[in-house]
């Protein structure tokens, strides 16, 4: 329901937009701005910072990881209808660590001195309607809103509290799951949560002079007050190769994704992704 009301709400603001701005600015731009773009970014992110329940927070020291990512961009020729662009991110590590104070994770306690590992995996769908409030061939600046459908599965295991559910035998056989006989288990415990979250999204790319390089960066903000969301990149691009039928560029650049919820689905997390990435852009 959330999501279909959230689609609902940002269909009728861009076509109250569109419909607003044709009154007095309809002036179709020229076949030559008709284009698609295909992009794909291999991404060494570092995750750092704490994750688990309300006053429960733990650091699991999280693996840095290599993500790949996707995405399309559609720009068309008429000014007052913005551009779609869609992209997908993940962000899937995991780590393990030595519990130092009583830790809860979605009903499980896990007691302290107890080994556990942690699999962090999201995976987010960016739906961006933009427009290009700046575009010439030196300098090109875009604003828009973007529809994060976000999806986590955080999954936590280790040593818990046995419930006297078959742990209590003395002599347990050896594919018993107890590791001290009456004492513990070794048990998982997993929070899921899928919304989607509104952004505003901003682009700008800043030609450099007398050389194929330019200069660009991109940033998703969130629009609500309960969590921190942001997504920011920055970096050089190269223009590879020109031609009739396309364009290929290469890009250099450093991306952070920051991470601060409050009790999403019993979910707090603060954390910071980072690191280098290389990227190329092929433009129909």
């Amino acid at each position: 329901m959330i999501k279909t009301a959230f689609a609902a709400t940002l269909t009728a603001l861009f076509t109250f937009t569109a419909s607003a701005t044709a009154q007095f600015t309809y002036t179709p731009k020229s076949s030559d701005d008709v284009g698609l773009y295909l992009g794909t970014q291999i991404w060494q992110s570092e995750p750092s910072g704490i994750f688990g329940e309300e006053n429960t927070l733990i650091d699991f020291n999280l693996n840095k990881e290599q993500q790949i990512n996707y995405f399309i961009d559609v720009k068309h020729p008429i000014s007052f209808l913005p551009n779609a662009r869609i992209s997908i991110t993940t962000l899937d590590t995991s780590g393990k660590t030595t519990v130092t104070q009583k830790f809860d994770f979605n009903d499980k306690t896990f007691p302290i001195g107890g080994k556990v590992d942690a699999s962090f995996n999201v995976r987010y769908v960016d739906y961006t309607f933009y427009y290009e409030l700046f575009d010439q061939e030196k300098f090109s600046f875009e604003l828009g809103l973007t529809a994060r459908d976000l999806n986590a599965d955080v999954t936590v295991t280790g040593a818990t509290k046995s419930s006297g559910d078959g742990c209590n035998d003395p002599n347990p056989s050896p594919d018993s799951p107890c590791t001290d006989a009456g004492n513990t288990a070794i048990s998982s415990s997993k929070i899921k949560t899928d919304e989607i979250n509104p952004m505003l999204y901003v682009a700008t790319n800043i030609s450099l002079p007398l050389t194929n390089l330019s200069v660009f960066a991109q940033a998703d903000f969130l629009l609500r007050d309960d969590h921190t969301f942001s997504d920011y990149q920055v970096g050089l691009s190269y223009d590879l190769m020109r031609s009739k039928m396309a364009d290929f560029h290469v890009n250099l650049g450093y991306r952070v994704v920051k991470m601060e919820f409050e009790n999403l689905n019993n979910l707090y997390t603060d954390l910071e992704f980072q690191g280098a990435f290389i990227g190329m852009v092929a433009h129909f």
